[in-house]
């Protein structure tokens, strides 16, 4: 096992502590898992660059690193749904497609081939990181505006890696 799998392994495990802090009832709990749910970024970016700069990229890595991004950010958003910090339909609207994504992605690793990550992908992953930290440390309503956003370059980004998927299945 190489330095960004065990990172992305890492990020695994922090999903079920976030959830534990997040729902703990302890005082600062949101505040905490939040900077959990940051740290969880933090290594998502620092395993990719890692695993570029030194030639690491595996082909597990390349399911597992996405499958990691997606759990976490299921989770967040199925977490700040219940509290009722995001509206419930952005959950459905970002979490189907996370969700596809996530079926998308195992079935073309069953059959020996993925999707690498895209710019796009890349830019929704960065501003749903922004959206939480500002929902979190900042303004509300600033951070509801930043999540729809989040949900608009989602729709846009899954649209985009259908496309490339359809042109996969052309070549």
């Amino acid at each position: 096992m190489n330095i960004p799998n065990f990172l992305t392994i890492i990020r695994l495990f922090l999903v079920p502590v976030f959830v534990m802090v997040f729902f703990s009832g302890t005082q600062n709990a949101t505040i905490i898992s939040v900077s959990i749910f940051l740290a969880a970024g933090f290594t998502d970016v620092l395993d990719g660059y890692i695993a570029r700069k030194y030639n690491m990229v595996t082909k597990w890595g390349t399911v597992l690193d996405p499958f990691a991004d997606k759990l976490m950010s299921i989770t967040v958003l199925i977490s700040f749904a219940i509290k009722n910090i995001i509206p419930a339909w952005v959950l459905y609207v970002i979490g189907i497609k996370e969700l596809l994504m996530i079926i998308g992605g195992a079935v073309l690793f069953k059959k020996g081939t993925c999707v690498p990550a895209k710019i796009y992908g890349k830019i929704t992953t960065v501003l749903f990181y922004i959206s939480i930290f500002v929902l979190e440390f900042v303004n509300n309503e600033v951070g509801l505006a930043l999540i729809y956003m989040t949900m608009i370059s989602t729709i846009f980004s899954f649209f985009k890696y259908l496309g490339s998927i359809v042109k996969m299945r052309n070549i």
